[in-house]
């Protein structure tokens, strides 16, 4: 892709996302996540009412009188796009590929991050961490990052969500709001995905197309795996086999949302023939009415 069509590419994705960000998502964004960094500010006597929770212990030790820790909401928030760049990518049947989508979803939520005066970095990453791009603000570190996802071409096809997550612990110390957008063609990222869940406030975006979920009935196809590049021919005539492969992608589907659910991370799916806009703005009021 040449300058001037990068440039094109991203003044589109701009002008449609920026626009998105400001008339549909920034309530909603800040009611999901403003409010949910809260900072410590300083311990005072406790009144009846007060939370026990809050009591500082070591405080009320020292004086023999009980005190409470006080906190104020954090203004200013760190948002994270922990992106899945993998040759899977790639793929997609209807309007648009995987990354096209996962693009304009990062375009969404970085300018819905920005508009809420808040910090915006990424993780690009395959089968190892490609990219790492240091949370900023500001409109120019946004548009980076746009032109990043665009332009940027993986040294690796396969999927590591693991190493992804295990850069994002060890990069990012202070806690975060931050997105996984993947596919999710993957396993073992059970163990990372739980200890970011518990440093950090994360949502999974899952990313997928409709060929992915179910085969049309159009005789013999020859599927190939653009990440190990094996290729296989399936009949896809025989209603056993289209079977066999549905029943397989609820099998791992149901797998995923349990793990979701047992390491307490948002998620939402999205398809590439569908309008992204109303599932993430169904997120953001789930998460909105647990504050």
């Amino acid at each position: 892709m040449d300058t001037t069509e990068l440039l094109k590419r991203v003044r589109k994705i701009e002008i449609k996302t920026k626009g998105l960000s400001k008339q549909i998502f920034s309530g909603e964004y800040h009611s999901a996540f403003k409010g949910r960094g809260m900072a410590f500010s300083e311990v005072r006597d406790y009144m009846p009412g007060d939370d026990i929770r809050n009591i500082d212990w070591n405080v009320t030790a020292r004086y023999n009188h009980p005190y409470v820790k006080v906190f104020e909401e954090e203004r200013e928030l760190t948002v994270m796009l922990l992106v899945d760049i993998s040759a899977s990518g790639k793929f997609g049947t209807s309007n648009q590929s995987k990354k096209n989508l996962i693009t304009e979803l990062c375009a969404v939520l970085a300018f819905s991050a920005i508009n809420n005066n808040d910090k915006i970095g990424a993780i690009l990453f395959s089968n190892q961490v490609e990219k790492f791009i240091p949370p900023k603000k500001g409109k120019s570190h946004t548009l980076r990052i746009i032109r990043e996802l665009l332009e940027f071409e993986p040294q690796h096809s396969e999927t590591s969500i693991a190493a992804g997550l295990q850069h994002f612990n060890n990069a990012i110390k202070k806690k975060s709001i931050a997105f996984l957008i993947s596919d999710f063609m993957d396993k073992g990222f059970d163990d990372p995905l739980k200890i970011a869940a518990r440093k950090h406030d994360l949502i999974a975006l899952k990313i997928y197309d409709k060929r992915e979920e179910s085969l049309p009935n159009i005789g013999l196809v020859n599927l190939t795996d653009v990440e190990t590049g094996k290729s296989i021919t399936v009949d896809t005539g025989r209603k056993r086999i289209r079977n066999a492969y549905k029943q397989k992608y609820i099998e791992r589907d149901k797998a995923l949302i349990s793990l979701f659910g047992k390491s307490k991370v948002d998620n939402a799916s999205i398809s590439t023939d569908e309008d992204y806009v109303k599932p993430l703005i169904q997120l953001f009021k789930r998460r909105g009415a647990k504050v």
